[in-house]
């Protein structure tokens, strides 16, 4: 199994720790779907990051498919709740998370790829306003309910959030306050401090 794509995408980190809860096998295929577009084409035409090409060759894209997928093949601690509620809960987390995520990754593309003179601010306003909610919901869920404490609690949802609020804070360092969301900050250090964490970085 390879995982393509650079860690410094929420989605792919997003992919690569959870496989490594999941205690898979695989091997990681660090290619830009930028700097080096062709070479990544040639695995997947689409040139779509996270890509996964299964061991019959098969490729698959998008975070969440591709984890639908792995999770079927370990018996390992399941990445999924299966209870309603807690499903619920999951699918609540994760909605959030993947906004943060994509209304972030969308600030950075507007500010690196396109020119000065070309950029919208009225459009990175109302992206920055969405990052915001995204957050501040999160906030509030993670108030209502403790986030986990131990590295083999941890569900795709749980990974989805500590890997968004790194990522926000990486390449977005102004944009969402620390001291604001206290419950996030304490989760995302924690997160960030376990072995499968650390071992993903996403530089």
């Amino acid at each position: 199994m390879k995982l393509i794509g650079m860690l410094d995408s929420p989605y792919v980190r997003r992919v690569a720790i959870c496989m490594k809860l999941l205690k898979l096998d695989f091997a990681h295929e660090s290619i830009s779907v930028f700097r080096t577009y062709d070479q990544f084409a040639k695995l997947n035409p689409v040139v779509k990051a996270p890509t996964f090409v299964t061991d019959n060759g098969t490729v698959l894209m998008d975070s969440t498919v591709i984890l639908q997928y792995l999770a079927t093949l370990t018996d390992a601690t399941p990445l999924f709740p299966t209870q309603p509620d807690a499903t619920l809960r999951a699918a609540r987390l994760t909605g959030l998370a993947l906004a943060a995520s994509e209304k972030s990754v969308q600030i950075v593309y507007e500010r690196n790829l396109r020119p000065a003179d070309k950029q919208h601010e009225p459009w990175i306003e109302r992206v920055s306003t969405q990052v915001l909610a995204a957050y501040a919901e999160l906030e509030r869920e993670l108030s209502a309910a403790p986030p986990p404490t131990r590295q083999e609690q941890f569900t795709a949802a749980d990974v989805a959030v500590a890997v968004a609020w790194r990522f926000t804070h990486m390449m977005l360092p102004e944009l969402v306050s620390r001291a604001a969301h206290p419950q996030l900050e304490k989760f995302g250090a924690l997160a960030e401090s376990l072995p499968v964490f650390a071992d993903t970085p996403p530089e």
